[in-house]
Order: structure tokens, then sequence, then C-alpha cells
């Protein structure tokens, strides 16, 4: 019961294992990407670098005025408008691109933590907020899979990420075909796993595609990206995961003695109190689908929404999900 699946394309920032890039000339680590790579492909990318800052380079720094301003404090370069042409020009060529993996803190890259400075010389910050080129993404692409890597050391968000990721992935495969049976199997098999995530937006994009008809396919596939990447915008919960684990247990209601069903609601009842992971849930349903033979369970991405080799429990306790 293994998906074949398509392999999603990441925009990842270069400091991260890939070169020693960083302002001190330093690399991160970023022991995630070892289980990532046979099964990612990576657009490494460093914005500082691309706009001719050297390695290792003085700091920049974000001041907030009016607008935001990148600025280079030992050299008093103003960099702002060279970081947008560049984000732009970026974005405008970037052919294929499925989710974003970027350096926290950085005022380049991070997502929602740069540190915004009153002045170029004062230590005193005004608050936090994305770095200029993401600024660029979140305003181009914000419905893809975001995260950085302080975040993505945590197990449950890596654990969102990859789902998202390789979902969005899955629909890009299925959007090239631009065949409306290819859209109807890709809703069927991804049905567990949208309802789990929101219930309400998984029946709208079945009315989406009940829509149909021969003249609208291109704004039905439009509809329904944009719709899918509101499904995923927020991590699944406990009490969803129960429901979709509870509606797949009755597919086996009638096979399943006593002694196993109490097993497994005793699983779920560990799991509700955080003291199992939802793979080994997802481990018993997946035995009984093997053993009986359930075609329609199997083709359920739920039950496996991103390749098993990437399913490392590990969790290092940072970030919040």
């Amino acid at each position: 019961m293994y998906r074949k699946f398509t392999k999603p394309t990441v925009v990842i920032s270069k400091c991260l294992e890939f070169e020693a890039c960083r302002y001190n000339g330093l690399k991160i680590s970023f022991d995630p990407l070892t289980l990532m790579m046979p099964h990612i492909d990576f657009v490494p990318i460093c914005p500082e670098v691309e706009i001719g800052l050297g390695t290792p380079r003085d700091p920049i720094r974000i001041v907030q005025k009016k607008n935001l301003t990148l600025i280079q404090p030992s050299t008093n370069k103003k960099l702002t408008h060279t970081m947008n042409e560049f984000a732009n020009s970026f974005l405008h060529n970037l052919k294929t691109v499925d989710g974003f993996i970027l350096k926290a803190k950085s005022p380049s890259c991070a997502i929602k933590d740069a540190k915004y400075y009153f002045k170029k010389d004062k230590e005193q910050s005004t608050g936090k907020g994305p770095g200029l080129f993401t600024k660029k993404i979140l305003k181009s692409l914000p419905g893809l899979a975001m995260e950085d890597e302080g975040r993505l050391r945590n197990f449950h968000i890596r654990e969102h990420f990859l789902t998202k990721l390789f979902a969005l992935s899955s629909f890009r495969n299925t959007k090239n075909t631009k065949k409306i049976s290819a859209l109807i199997k890709f809703h069927a098999d991804n049905k567990f796993l949208m309802m789990a995530y929101n219930e309400k937006s998984m029946r709208k994009l079945g009315k989406i595609v009940a829509s149909y008809d021969k003249s609208n396919i291109t704004k039905i596939f439009k509809s329904y990206e944009e719709n899918l990447q509101l499904v995923f915008e927020k991590p699944y919960k406990r009490k969803t995961n129960i429901n979709v684990l509870m509606h797949a247990m009755g597919f086996f209601s009638k096979f399943l003695t006593k002694k196993e069903k109490n097993f497994i609601l005793d699983l779920f009842k560990q799991y509700t109190d955080r003291r199992i992971p939802l793979s080994a849930l997802i481990q018993v349903i997946r035995s009984w689908i093997t053993r009986y033979q359930n075609v329609y369970l199997e083709n359920q991405t739920y039950f496996e929404p991103y390749p098993f080799e990437l399913m490392d429990i590990s969790n290092s306790g940072k970030g919040n999900l």
C-alpha cells in the first residue's frame, strides 16, 4: 500500500546545508534535509548573495519608517529596490514551485520573525515581520506550503508542511492533465485527507467539481486550486482525525471482533490524550485495509499523505503547532 508520489519542487534558503553563504560565512545545520533530499526537488537560493553582497558580509537590517527599507548600516547601502527587483524577477522565472523552506529571522528570507528597527544604527526594534524577499513571495504565492527551518524541527509542524506540500504537488500533476476525469479521481482519493483538515471546504470542492461543463475546464481547475490551498491553511485537529478514523473503521466493523474494536478504541483515547502519534492509529487501519482488500480506502491519501521514508517522529520541541 505504498503510493507513487509526484515530486514536489521547493525553494529553499541556500544557507540551509547547501552552501556556506550566511553573512558570517557559515551554513546552517538542518537535519530533516537528509530525509527530504531523495523525495523533493530543491531550488536553493540566497537573495542576499544574488543582489551582490559577498560572503562573509556585513549584516543588513530592515528599518521601518513609512515603508520598509532594507539597509546595510556599515556601508549605508540602501538595498530595498535591488531586493524587490530580484524577488520579482526570480518569481517571474520560477516555472514550477509547490513550497518554500526559508531561513528564520533573516531580513531577506524570514516568514514572520525578521526584526524591524527604528533606525539603521539603533538596537531597539519596532516589531517583527517577513523579510523583504519573502514579503514578495507571500504576496504572489500565499497559498503554497511555507515554513522556516526552525519550526520544521517540530514533528507536528513538519507533518503538516509535508502533507500540504505533497497534496499540492499531486494536484499540480492533476491540473497538467487538463482532464476532468483526473480531477474527479484526485478529489475522490483525497476525500478523507481533506475531511480531516476542513470538511466544509472539502464539500465546497466537491461542488466545484460537480459544476463542470465542457466549456469551463480551465475555470474549474483554477477555482479548485484556490480552494484546495485554503483546505490546508491550518493544521488538522485531533478531533477531526478521530472522526475520519471512525468513519474508516466503519468499513470493517462487521469483520472485527469485540477485542479488536476495543483495542482500536483504546488507541483513539491514547491519541486524544496525546500519548501516541497519529501514525500509530493509521498503521492499524492500514493493516485492516490490506487484510480485507478495501480498494476505496487503499486509494485514500490520508493513510499515506507523503512518502513513508519521511516519517520521522523525532522532535526538537521548537516551534508551535
